[in-house]
């Protein structure tokens, strides 16, 4: 089995990276396996609401975003880890997730997806519920810890100190491992949910 880990910070070696690692180490201990992109420090272009993706079956930009596509539909799961800008995710990140989930028409539905948030005090929370929604309106299960999966640290290297972040860090990657191994059993036994047309309406009339 394989999580996708994408990191939305700038920074190489921040406080997200250092969230991430704690994450990657517990997937090792669960036979799990990791792979991270760093998406954060990429020149990432917005969506263009072109629909050349509903033709063509990928973003007509032609970057990480296609490359990270091929691999979310690989994965078992998927976490995506930001730094918070005004109570909010990484630009950059937001720019990926919004072309990656568009441009991807793949069933997502039992890829475990989980979301983590790192600031340097408050806003993680609003980071956090944003991140959330790219899953649940494509049909994966969220992972859950012992706390909103929030990590805390201003400059590189704080995040160290953070034990009960990292804790939360490793109670999620344990939790997450669980769900996907129950959802690869339940696969197997009973399949995917019956999937209905979709049924797509307006509010303007």
């Amino acid at each position: 089995m394989k999580v996708l880990i994408l990191n939305g910070s700038p920074r190489a070696n921040g406080n997200t990276a250092r969230a991430i690692a704690e994450l990657e180490k517990t997937f090792a201990d669960e036979k799990i396996e990791t792979e991270i992109v760093h998406v954060g420090n990429k020149d990432i272009r917005g969506c263009l609401s072109c629909f050349y993706c509903y033709k063509n079956g990928k973003c007509v930009h032609d970057d990480i975003v296609n490359e990270i596509a091929k691999k979310f539909e690989e994965c078992d799961g998927l976490i995506v880890a930001s730094p918070v800008y005004y109570a909010s995710p990484n630009g950059t990140l937001v720019s990926c997730l919004d072309r990656l989930f568009y441009s991807t028409h793949f069933d997502k539905r039992m890829k475990v997806g989980a979301s983590v948030a790192v600031a340097r005090r408050g806003g993680c929370s609003a980071t956090f519920d944003m991140l959330n929604k790219y899953f649940t309106i494509s049909g994966m299960p969220i992972a859950s810890s012992q706390y909103w999966n929030s990590v805390h640290g201003a400059k590189a290297g704080q995040a160290e100190e953070d034990l009960e972040g990292l804790q939360t860090m490793r109670t999620l990657a344990k939790n997450m491992s669980f769900l996907m191994k129950s959802i690869s059993l339940g696969k197997k036994e009973f399949g995917l949910p019956e999937k209905e047309d979709k049924i797509s309406t307006n509010f303007i009339r």
